[in-house]
């Protein structure tokens, strides 16, 4: 059956959102929260990309399944998410491990998540579920996706990127024959396949799948009596379906959202502290990368209510000034200068202080004459008077992070531990 052009099937559809990972590599920034709950671009975090995806295709019915230290994201999802109205049949179900199916497990994979919540969705009256991964970054059209996966009678449409082919040794890779049917789904392998017709470049799984529910319904219900099971989408369903049913390819560049100023589609993953701190510096180019003053494609998120930003002083090496950089609401940069650099909301900057492209985190607070670049400070950090970071690479591993590219991570954790050890 194809759709009327007036009948979204969006309408028909739930987003389900996996939310519960750490996210490892990001560190120290990940120490108190879960990697979807991390602050990115300003104002927003990692998982308003996911959801505001989904809002903006259309889909109004959304469940976020949560794990790793939730509180910060399911406060932030209570607060930001919280304009979606029951009484106009639209959902956004917070869904934490609760032990629900069995006294002694926790969500034993991403399968597993959505199979242990099969009752609330079973609660949504869906045809259709998109299963999203929460941490990553990007803008997606999935009514998009939703068509193909109709159109070719899929059992499962996977979204793709389109990467180099030596990049796509870290992903899931598609191989895939000439109509983007997959006859083989490969985790992580040291000699991806590449696309037909196109030897330079792969097909690396975003962690995106288009079902039917009752489709899906069935299989995970299987998948719980399987002890050898995983209950993992990558390693045991999609697998499952690429064998013995029909796996089709969505191509990301297909249903990718552009204002016209991206020169390419973005997709990122900032699962690093180099990468986070590249994807949010790359945020103040003239022409950045992503463009978050889309309105046609909003990025929604809880929005604090603060004063407009202020910049005070104007004496020579004691100018308030911002240049190349985006600053929140809040703001107070007195007397310091600023240049590349991304400050969240209700950061402080005092007189004679700089910053060179540094990313700073809500709250954030740095002393007189501190002088900081390329680094990342944590949501609420006091930097002390005189701080200097960015340029002696032995004193800054002595007491922060420091990347292997130079990038530190500073922190209140790592703070207190510098000011006794300097006591």
């Amino acid at each position: 059956m194809k759709p009327t052009p007036n009948h979204r099937l969006s309408n028909r559809a739930m987003a389900f959102v996996l939310a519960g990972g750490r996210g490892s590599r990001l560190k120290e920034l990940t120490d108190n929260r879960a990697k979807p709950a991390v602050y990115f671009g300003g104002k927003t975090r990692i998982v308003d990309f996911a959801l505001s995806n989904a809002l903006n295709s259309g889909i109004r019915k959304m469940a976020i399944a949560t794990q790793y230290k939730a509180h910060s994201l399911i406060r932030h999802c209570q607060r930001g998410w919280g304009f979606l109205r029951a009484e106009r049949n639209e959902y956004l179900d917070i869904l934490p491990a609760s032990q629900r199916m069995n006294d002694e497990k926790w969500y034993l994979g991403t399968a597993d998540a959505v199979a242990q919540n099969i009752d609330i969705i079973d609660s949504y009256g869906v045809d259709f579920i998109v299963v999203l991964a929460g941490d990553h970054i990007y803008k997606m059209d999935y009514e998009i996706m939703l068509q193909q996966h109709l159109n070719e009678g899929a059992d499962v449409t996977i979204g793709c990127l389109t990467v180099p082919r030596m990049e796509a040794t870290a992903f899931g890779v598609m191989h895939c024959d000439t109509k983007d049917r997959i006859t083989d789904f490969l985790e992580k392998p040291a000699d991806p396949p590449s696309i037909p017709g196109d030897p330079d470049h792969a097909l690396a799984s975003m962690g995106i799948y288009v079902f039917r529910w009752e489709f899906l319904r069935d299989l995970l219900l299987k998948d719980m009596e399987d002890a050898n099971s995983s209950h993992d989408f990558g390693n045991d369903i999609i697998p499952q379906i690429v064998k013995n049913g029909k796996a089709v390819a969505h191509r990301f560049e297909d249903s990718c959202v552009q204002s016209g100023l991206e020169t390419e589609p973005y997709w990122r993953d900032v699962g690093t502290v180099d990468a986070f701190w590249r994807a949010n510096i790359d945020l103040t180019k003239f022409t950045p990368p992503l463009d978050l003053y889309d309105n046609s494609w909003p990025i929604w998120t809880y929005a604090e209510s603060v004063p407009p930003a202020k910049f005070i002083h104007n004496e020579e090496k004691r100018r308030g000034m911002a240049v190349s950089s985006m600053v929140s609401g809040g703001c107070i940069i007195s007397g310091s200068e600023i240049s590349e650099s991304l400050l969240f909301t209700g950061v402080r900057s005092h007189s004679f202080s700089s910053m060179n492209q540094v990313v700073a985190l809500p709250y954030v607070e740095v002393g007189r004459e501190a002088q900081l670049s390329r680094c990342v400070i944590d949501r609420g950090c006091v930097i002390p008077e005189g701080l200097v970071v960015g340029e002696d690479p032995e004193e800054d591993g002595k007491w922060f992070r420091r990347t292997d590219n130079g990038i530190v991570l500073i922190t209140k954790a790592m703070l207190d531990a510098r000011a006794a050890a300097l006591d």
